[in-house]
């Protein structure tokens, strides 16, 4: 796994130049702070839990990975934790920008802090609008499954916003099983490995319908040259045969 950079200068990053072959997948993961979505991203990309992380500043981590068989460069951008204020939600201004540079987004909450749980919906309508029209597809993440002592949202809530959402749910703890992480990373990574080899639609013509090819049967233009030989031998032929009436 390589870190390429932090986030406050993904703006000016341009995708690196790999082969026609090697493909690039790109994540951000999004939620409140302290739900683990710095461990969830190292989980995925590194197999490794670590449980103390300084502050979030935004980093983008890279790895190459096997995708159906296909070899494919992961990027994942973890983002700074959104907060809930008097105002609305709170969110640094690269967040916006990360979600217009994704494939996809991941959103995260901790089943132990129902505030998390409560900040999805609002932070999916930043995904739609900051999307527009082509707005990424989403997975929501609830992590920390293995506190069940310290559970703040019921495990039947999840789903049903998932429901709510459009969207799939994956219930999940980084510290406890990494095959439930890397599984819901994937599916995603896969569907968005499925999308990107299907080709484009060609665009309708200008009247509607496909152009007709000429018909093989119309004949070609005769020659310009060819029938200005024929002129000149038809008057040379005239001009002999009135010379020999006058004779």
């Amino acid at each position: 796994m390589r870190l390429i950079q932090n986030m406050s200068t993904i703006a000016e990053c341009t995708a690196p130049e790999y082969s026609v072959l090697n493909r690039v997948i790109k994540i951000a993961v999004i939620g409140g702070s302290g739900v683990g979505k710095t461990a969830l991203v190292v989980r995925f990309l590194t197999r490794r839990f670590i449980g103390d992380y300084e502050r979030n500043a935004g980093n983008l981590y890279s790895r190459e990975v096997q995708v159906d068989g296909d070899q494919v460069t992961i990027q994942v951008q973890d983002t700074p934790g959104a907060e809930m204020t008097d105002n609305g939600i709170s969110l640094p201004d690269h967040v916006s920008c990360s979600i217009q540079w994704a494939d996809a987004v991941v959103l995260v909450y901790s089943v132990t802090d129902r505030r998390s749980f409560e900040l999805i919906d609002q932070l999916h309508q930043l995904v739609v609008r900051s999307g527009g029209a082509g707005a990424p597809p989403v997975i929501l993440l609830a992590n920390k499954a293995d506190l069940l002592h310290l559970r703040r949202v019921d495990s039947q809530q999840g789903p049903l916003l998932a429901g709510t959402l459009g969207c799939s749910f994956y219930e999940v703890s980084a510290s406890e099983d990494y095959n439930q992480v890397h599984g819901a990373f994937h599916r995603l990574c896969c569907q968005l490995a499925k999308q990107q080899q299907q080709p484009p639609t060609p665009p309708p013509s200008a009247s509607g319908a496909t152009e007709k090819r000429r018909s093989p049967l119309i004949p070609r233009p005769k020659s310009p040259n060819m029938q200005d030989l024929k002129r000149r031998f038809k008057q040379a032929l005239s001009a002999k045969v009135r010379t020999v009436t006058s004779v």
